[in-house]
């Protein structure tokens, strides 16, 4: 159907539709200094505007708002239809805590009591 509409209607759509999609996500991609923010996001990948983002690859923090979610490594990434397109091998999820390298037992006290 947009076939039938002149090219500057139909260029003026697709940048309200990238405008609009990247006014509602939260998400962003930092990079160093550099703060991207994510059209849209799937399981193994995300999307950013092309024409604010350069050929990315390596490691990359993602986050939601000022909360560091996760830290992706980027394998391939490529235009398509304006949008730059990145794949990730690994997706690693921020803890506020670290590991335990113990097994925490259920039934162990929350906290000792002192005595009176």
């Amino acid at each position: 159907m947009l076939e039938f509409l002149p090219q500057d209607i139909r260029d003026g759509l697709d940048a309200a539709r990238k405008r609009e999609a990247s006014r509602k996500s939260r998400l962003r991609v930092q990079v160093g200094e550099a703060v991207f923010p994510v059209i849209r996001c799937w399981h193994d990948g995300f999307a950013l505007d092309a024409a604010l983002t350069p050929h990315l690859r390596g490691l990359v923090d993602v986050y939601d708002g000022s909360r560091h979610i996760f830290q992706c490594l980027i394998v391939a990434s490529l235009v398509e239809n304006g949008d730059l397109v990145c794949d990730f091998k690994r997706m690693t999820l921020v803890s506020d805590h670290a590991p335990l390298d113990y097994e925490r037992d259920e039934n162990a006290p929350v906290a000792l009591l002192p005595r009176a």
